[in-house]
């Protein structure tokens, strides 16, 4: 067979950029640099900034794209150029360590480990994106130095309701080693893909390249020194699951549920997912969501439009404890659109049933922290 590069043009124009829709090729993103050697061929692609977080993954694809289209027998050397060099901020890099985790590393220091809470639910449209929002920002509040990380890779939420969705991170050189910069608001460190893709694309991703970009987003970040590390996990369970187990050493996890019947029969399988006994993550607790509707005009009625205390009883069956109670506000959906989390008005109900969600979490880690073990990362056979 003899290679020629319209033919690995041909191959390279079925990777598409993710969120975009546009292939490649299309995009500008091969360089004029393609080589071929027998069955050796060797080129860049152009990315615009070194944490690019779809960098590895679209690597993986073009090669997997030549060895498809065009021959499995093919040597495939590819490698990444930076068209769009990260900004320089004044003084900041000077003077500062690598404070990745220290976990991901080897001979880390386990005391610098933050506690890493899963927030988790079986279903979605239980809320539990805004219960993570809600968590995050209220440790902050109660002091505690917190890290969000939105894993929810085809349907991110963070940025809109941290009203940051124009938000560009930028990269810093840190020890010879470039790294996303989280985004910081109210006290939060945080990092989304919904900072690097159009909103209004939709993501069509097989489960390893959303678990690749999710693992550049943990991996290859500077989060700083953490007490707290909050997980806003996709519904349900799935590949991207299992890569927050692989990779990090999970505290604990928080299950968000409804009460009604359908959702609760859905966070059995979330309790069940991290029981199972090669996971091994302790629940920290649940937390039932829309436990109630309570009109405006009417703040002392109580509506049970999806069933009562659902999520109170399988605490009680499961011998977990119920972190809390969230009633169903008309405010809670308006603040979280405006990008301003019901916990930032502790005076409201809503709001002080968040702080108290904050503070009941950290009673439970605690807890859980002299009573148990570390967790230990999952490993992959």
């Amino acid at each position: 067979m003899t290679l020629y590069p319209q033919l690995i043009i041909d191959a390279l124009k079925t990777v598409r950029y993710p969120g975009t829709g546009k292939n490649i090729v299309e995009m500008g993103m091969v360089e004029d640099d393609m080589r071929i050697s027998g069955m050796h061929v060797s080129f860049s692609l152009i990315f615009d900034k070194p944490t690019n977080p779809f960098l590895k993954s679209l690597i993986k694809a073009s090669e997997a794209a030549i060895h498809a289209y065009v021959s499995k027998d093919i040597t495939v050397e590819i490698k990444s150029v930076t068209s769009n060099p990260s900004p320089d901020k004044e003084g900041s890099a000077a003077g500062k360590k690598s404070n990745q985790f220290p976990f991901l590393n080897s001979g880390g220091d386990e005391g610098k480990t933050p506690n890493i809470i899963a927030v988790s639910s079986g279903k979605g449209g239980v809320g539990k994106s805004t219960v993570a929002a809600n968590l995050a920002i209220g440790l902050a509040s109660l002091g505690h130095r917190v890290g969000l990380l939105d894993c929810d890779i085809f349907g991110p939420s963070m940025p809109k309701m941290f009203n940051v969705e124009n938000e560009r991170p930028y990269s810093e050189e840190i020890d010879g080693k470039a790294l996303i910069v989280p985004i910081e608001k109210y006290g939060v460190k945080m990092l989304s893909i919904g900072f690097f893709v159009d909103p209004d694309t939709p993501m069509l991703w097989r489960g390893g390249m959303a678990s690749n970009a999710l693992k550049q987003l943990i991996g290859e970040a500077l989060w700083g020194d953490l007490d707290y590390f909050i997980l806003d996990t996709p519904p349900g369970t799935s590949d991207i699951h299992l890569t927050l187990v692989q990779s990090l050493p999970i505290t604990g996890a928080v299950i968000v549920s409804t009460p009604q019947q359908v959702a609760l029969a859905d966070a059995r399988k979330g309790l069940n997912m991290y029981r199972n006994e090669k996971v091994n993550v302790p629940i920290l607790g649940l937390v039932e969501n829309m436990s109630w509707f309570t009109p405006a005009e009417l703040p002392n009625n109580r509506y049970y439009i999806f069933g009562r205390e659902g999520v109170k009883a399988l605490a009680e069956e499961t011998g977990v404890p119920l972190l809390a109670q969230i009633p169903l506000v008309q405010s809670v959906c308006e603040s979280g659109d405006a990008g301003t989390p019901a916990v930032l008005q502790p005076a409201t109900p809503t709001g002080n049933a968040f702080l108290q969600l904050a503070a009941r979490v950290v009673t439970q880690t605690d807890k859980r922290n002299a009573e148990q073990a570390r967790t230990k990362i999952v490993e992959t056979h």
